[in-house]
């Protein structure tokens, strides 16, 4: 029996302080009344527990606990959680448990609490150190609150730390996107996930757009924040994802890869392999109840928690495998096609016809990624492999 893909575990915490701008999130503001801590892990559980049957047994190899803002609920909650998921289906030796947490929503105790329940990373949203900045993008934390978080993190016992940072923002030169990165460098992160703003569909920059940097001054923000990240000593691995030697995040990388993930929680998404009985690889995408006061009354409900669900035919997996692994740098091996998607590579080469001839890829006998063009242009790579 073919062996399916490794699994990962992602937990979505659909609530904020404040909603930012440019958040196309499910997430949901709760400045003005108690999160619902107690109804949340019983739903949570019960998701889980609905969803039990789809993990076939596997390992978990990495845990994502993303929202919203995961660091609104107490270290109790995710103590709680993650033993009883542990005690449901095993952990890797070494799995990476991630928390996302808002710089202005920690205190010492509370990632101190974290790292004790079985927290192993942290991934601080700090976006910019620069207070006109901040307050642009409708982030609660100040600069020196993003560097006490930091610290505290480590005083905590972290010892692997991602830091968000975005850039072309409004208002923002080169200059000071560039000392954002120098600020960031300062800190000694592991990792730093560094990307473009972009305006999204459904948030409110894409209904009423900042102005933002020319594409002159863009380019010269990319160029040279790419080379201070690697004189530095970090690896651009993925489009907008920079890691010391060794400190790669294996819970994106299992995405990039076409890995499969389980996801519970508000408007949670799926991705899961599994064998037909006539011995076909099915695929299977699935997505969460979004609201969360829809999520918690699903509890005891026949209808659970999936709003809803569909398989992914084999003339959408070259495109849906394409979308992660050449966002990866060094690609991926080849096998992984055959290994993930139970398909032979015929079906893989016929739709990259046209993005080679145009040099789009760098394509071997062994290995598949985006030539450096085709990580420039990589939504016009993708839609020459769509429109194949």
């Amino acid at each position: 029996m073919a062996e399916l893909p490794p699994l990962s575990l992602y937990i979505h915490t659909p609530w904020c302080v404040r909603k930012c701008p440019y958040c196309d999130f499910n997430s949901h503001e709760s400045s003005h009344r108690e999160l619902p801590e107690e109804a949340y892990l019983r739903a949570l559980l019960a998701d889980f527990d609905a969803d039990l049957p789809l993990a076939a047994e596997r390992p978990l190899v990495s845990i994502f606990i993303g929202g919203g803002t995961p660091s609104l609920l107490s270290p109790r909650f995710y103590h709680v959680l993650l033993e009883a998921i542990q005690a449901r289906l095993s952990f890797a030796p070494d799995i990476e448990i991630t928390l996302e947490a808002n710089p202005g929503t920690t205190e010492q105790h509370r990632f101190t609490g974290y790292r004790e329940a079985g927290i192993n990373r942290l991934s601080l949203g700090v976006q910019s150190f620069h207070a006109e900045q901040l307050e642009a993008l409708g982030r609660i934390h100040s600069g020196e609150e993003a560097e006490n978080a930091v610290g505290q993190a480590r005083a905590a016992g972290f010892r692997n730390l991602n830091l968000d940072l975005m850039h072309g923002l409004p208002g923002q030169s080169p200059e000071r996107a560039l000392a954002d990165i120098d600020q960031a460098l300062a800190l000694a992160p592991e990792h730093l996930s560094w990307y473009q703003l972009t305006l999204e569909p459904n948030t409110a920059f894409h209904s009423h757009p900042p102005v933002l940097p020319e594409e002159e001054a863009l380019w010269e923000i990319q160029d040279q924040g790419h080379e201070r990240l690697e004189t530095a000593g970090f690896s651009r691995y993925e489009i907008s994802a920079y890691a010391q030697p060794g400190r790669e995040s294996r819970h994106n990388m299992n995405y990039w890869q076409f890995g499969d993930y389980l996801g519970i929680g508000a408007g949670a998404h799926s991705k899961l392999s599994h064998i037909s009985d006539s011995g076909e690889w099915v695929i299977e995408r699935r997505w969460k109840t979004r609201q969360p006061e829809a999520y918690l009354q699903r509890v005891g409900d026949l209808r659970g928690f999936t709003a809803g669900k569909r398989e992914v035919s084999v003339a959408e997996l070259p495109l849906e495998f394409a979308m992660n692994a050449l966002r990866l740098t060094d690609g991926v091996p080849l096998a992984l096609w055959s290994a993930y998607t139970g398909q032979p590579e015929t079906v893989l080469h016929k739709r990259l016809q046209s993005a080679h001839k145009k040099g789009l890829l760098e394509e071997t006998a062994k290995s598949l990624r985006a030539s450096p063009q085709g990580l420039l242009f990589l939504n016009e790579l993708l839609a020459e492999i769509s429109d194949e």
